[in-house]
């Protein structure tokens, strides 16, 4: 048992936990900044301080370190503790850690100079990414998990890429901006596919209602990871797209392999668990567009929407969904009907931004904003519906 003391009298839980700030901050930036990214898309309104940073660079950076991080946070701070049993940040450490986080969402906007606002951005941004380093691995040492350093290390990656960056924006590396953004994309493309493995077939076996034991193959674990870090690699660093390409293709029939070791047909009664396939099969998706990308068939951006869109977005909503329910002591089993129709808008926006340019290229900008109203819509509905679980005591009366 966790060794965590209970107040017996308290109304607001907000700092009890990781998930619960950083998931409602997660969802709430998310609406906001997409709607920041369609005002400016279409309209070129965006505030004044932001063009100081080229705009699809922020929205690129925004998504990745801001958001996608967000989730990051909340997901491991949660995770550690049941893995350690030993607590994580919680009270007001918990809040310090993201008021940096905001602060480094807000710093670009302040009336500050060009140099002042976009260095208080970098400093507070890394002053999170630092802090949280420090915060996951502390548990992980004192209970002597050495196998979880594997994660630990790919947050560490993470914070380089997004040093990259900064290093890239401010003139110190030719070509960081663009080296930064890629690289912490597939990184956290990475993360989901090595926590996926844990946490996947794991939800479908206890989650459908009829009794399955998946397939799984652990040369498949071995080859994924070493060729997910090769294409990292060659994909971003290099100028040897050949051999990106055929990491790309290799990683979408392997991975694809493991979703139908995977499948059973009753994941589709279960949103919690269709979700999270189908972000798994936005991953494979965006490897073979990634493939196809390189030869030159299909523009770049919808395989890296598809990461984003797919595996970043449908994962990251799905999760939340899942571990706020588990975690504020609500059942797993029976979610709120509302999610269906919140699921449903993410995939409809993933099929907007990937599918249908394929088919009528012609009214690309259509199709980006309806992906930004769908983006706007899921993640605001989440928003409204889960903020009360995440601002309030655990339904269990436990603290947590």
């Amino acid at each position: 048992m966790l060794n965590i003391e209970q107040p017996q009298d308290y109304k607001i839980s907000f700092h009890h936990l990781g998930f619960r700030p950083f998931f409602l901050l997660g969802g709430l930036f998310a609406v906001i900044a997409m709607l920041v990214w369609l005002v400016q898309y279409h309209f070129n309104l965006l505030m004044p301080r932001i063009n100081s940073l080229p705009a699809v660079f922020w929205h690129g950076h925004e998504m990745i370190f801001g958001y996608g991080m967000a989730v990051i946070a909340g997901f491991l701070l949660t995770a550690v503790r049941n893995w350690t049993n030993i607590q994580t940040l919680h009270g007001w450490p918990l809040m310090l850690l993201a008021l940096l986080w905001l602060l480094a969402r807000i710093a670009p906007f302040t009336g500050l100079g060009l140099v002042d606002a976009m260095s208080l951005m970098l400093l507070f941004d890394m002053l999170f990414n630092t802090l949280l380093c420090i915060a996951i691995l502390h548990p992980i040492m004192k209970a002597k998990q050495w196998a979880q350093l594997g994660i630990w290390l790919k947050l560490v990656l993470l914070s380089f890429a997004n040093l990259l960056f900064y290093f890239g924006m401010f003139g110190q590396v030719s070509g960081g901006m663009e080296m930064g953004l890629y690289a912490g994309l597939y990184l956290i493309i990475s993360l989901i596919l090595l926590m996926g493995r844990r946490v996947i077939p794991f939800f479908i076996e206890k989650g459908v209602d009829d009794q399955v034991t998946l397939s799984n193959y652990p040369w498949l674990d071995v080859a994924s990871v070493v060729l997910v870090l090769a294409f990292i690699t060659v994909q971003v660093f290099t100028p040897y797209f050949t051999w990106a390409t055929l990491l790309a293709f290799s990683l979408c029939l392997l991975l694809g392999l493991r979703m139908v070791g995977w499948y059973t047909a009753g994941i589709w009664q279960k949103p919690l668990l269709w979700i999270i396939y189908l972000a798994y099969g936005g991953i494979v998706l965006g490897f073979g567009l990634t493939a196809l990308a390189n030869f030159g068939f299909i523009n770049p951006k919808l395989a890296i929407h598809a990461f984003g869109l797919g595996g970043v977005g449908l994962m990251t909503l799905g999760m939340m969904a899942r571990v706020a329910l588990g975690h504020t002591g609500r059942n797993v089993f029976d979610p709120p009907p509302v999610l269906r129709w919140i699921f449903l808008l993410a995939i409809l926006g993933l099929l907007a931004r990937v599918g249908l340019p394929l088919l009528v290229p012609a009214a690309y900008n259509l199709w980006i904003g309806a992906t930004q109203v769908l983006w706007i819509l899921a993640f605001g509905l989440f928003s409204w519906v889960y903020a009360p679980m995440l601002v309030k005591p655990r339904v269990d009366g436990r603290y947590g």
